[in-house]
């Protein structure tokens, strides 16, 4: 069987709260390993994770980032697309999420056309200059 692991179920196993549910979690990836299932978390789990992290749990934006990216690359779950992963690396320039748009883009082989200039200088990324009218 495959899993899909909901932003619920990411948050408790990265914050251990609130402890029932987090250890609840826990034994289930556990079993999932044991029973070598695969367990995938979405780029769009991964993003409303990257937010309540922050948001909910006053999580600095660099933690959330490494504390994702820890589970992200551990082995123990996949993201979909696998190609995200590299957006999680530490990096200045575009944001995570726009680094996870960027990503889905490539691995359905687009380009990312963009009016972000840090967004831009992602390979393969295109900049559409703001000088253009709406005509």
């Amino acid at each position: 069987m495959t899993l899909g692991l909901d932003t619920s179920i990411v948050l408790r196993l990265l914050t251990g709260e609130p402890e029932a549910l987090a250890r609840a979690a826990t034994r289930r990836l556990e079993q999932a390993v044991a029973d070598q299932e695969t367990v995938i978390v979405t780029d769009l789990v991964a993003a409303e994770v990257y937010h309540a992290l922050q948001h909910h749990y006053r999580m600095p934006e660099v933690e959330a980032r490494a504390l994702l990216r820890r589970l992200l690359a551990s082995g123990v779950v996949h993201l979909d697309p696998s190609g995200a992963l590299a957006a999680f690396e530490p990096a200045g320039g575009a944001g995570l999420l726009d680094r996870l748009i960027h990503a889905r883009h490539q691995e359905a082989g687009a380009a990312t056309l963009t009016f972000d200039k840090r967004q831009a200088r992602l390979p393969g990324a295109l900049l559409l200059g703001s000088d253009v009218s709406d005509r």
